[in-house]
């Protein structure tokens, strides 16, 4: 399936909305006042919008990329002979780490880990491996046999079979749970500023804690559009993907 003729437009808007929301300030300060005139505060102290979405992106983009590096071979390994007999054992562990509360998570990792960024990245790491291995497991499931068969028929290693047939033919599938994974956990790391970590949930926490809604959006506000964002992006490489998938349709 083609994106939809209305995505760059999206993807445009979204860009200029959190430009915007970086850059002028003075005006989100100014529109907050008008929102809640009877704040005595509308921007956080701790820090400026810039530096909060720098420090936001880091923990998505750390604890996303070890959760792709974790994820995506495990989901491979479980789909080979080695690993198949674990594939029960690990769909219900990945399973149990999206159902648990990822702050439940930060509650039990604390006393060893400490307060700050790594607890944050070990609770939004496994929050995001279900996406990301079930995807995997998925997508490699979804390859026909017949197409199987006939790489093995030309004489290919299973090493070759994996890399240059099944990985190409799931790479959407796989693509779009690497997805699903990354926008999820741009919502959640805002939990980290309970314990911490900084990032776009300092204004959200604080602004809960002070009963300031100015706060509140002022962080909320860019974390939503930045998932957007990020969604609108993976989903134009999640369609790259899809190419091979089509040629070997029509094969």
């Amino acid at each position: 399936m083609r994106p939809s003729r209305r995505t760059p437009v999206l993807a445009a808007f979204a860009t200029f909305v959190f430009a915007w929301l970086l850059t002028r300030t003075s005006w989100l300060e100014a529109a907050l006042k008008w929102a809640f005139p009877t704040e005595v505060s509308w921007l956080h102290p701790r820090a400026d919008l810039v530096s909060l979405t720098v420090e936001h992106l880091a923990i998505v983009a750390i604890s996303s990329g070890l959760t792709v590096l974790v994820g995506v071979p495990l989901g491979i390994w479980v789909t080979r002979s080695s690993g198949r007999d674990f594939r029960q054992l690990v769909a219900a562990s990945v399973d149990l780490g999206q159902t648990f509360p990822p702050v439940a998570v930060l509650a039990l990792a604390m006393p060893v880990l400490g307060f700050g960024f790594k607890p944050t990245i070990v609770a939004l790491f496994l929050y995001g491996m279900f996406p990301v291995v079930s995807s995997t497991i998925a997508g490699l499931d979804s390859v026909p046999t017949s197409t199987l068969e006939a790489a093995k028929g030309m004489g290919m290693s299973p090493m070759q079979v994996l890399f240059r047939v099944e990985l190409p033919l799931a790479s959407r599938i796989i693509m779009s749970g690497i997805r699903t994974s990354v926008v999820i956990n741009i919502g959640t790391a805002t939990i980290g500023a309970t314990i911490g970590t900084g990032g776009l949930g300092v204004p959200i926490i604080g602004g809960l804690a002070t009963r300031n809604m100015a706060y509140v959006v002022e962080g909320a506000l860019p974390a939503a559009v930045l998932a957007v964002l990020i969604d609108v992006l993976l989903g134009q490489v999640e369609h790259g993907f899809a190419v091979p998938l089509q040629e070997a349709d029509s094969a």
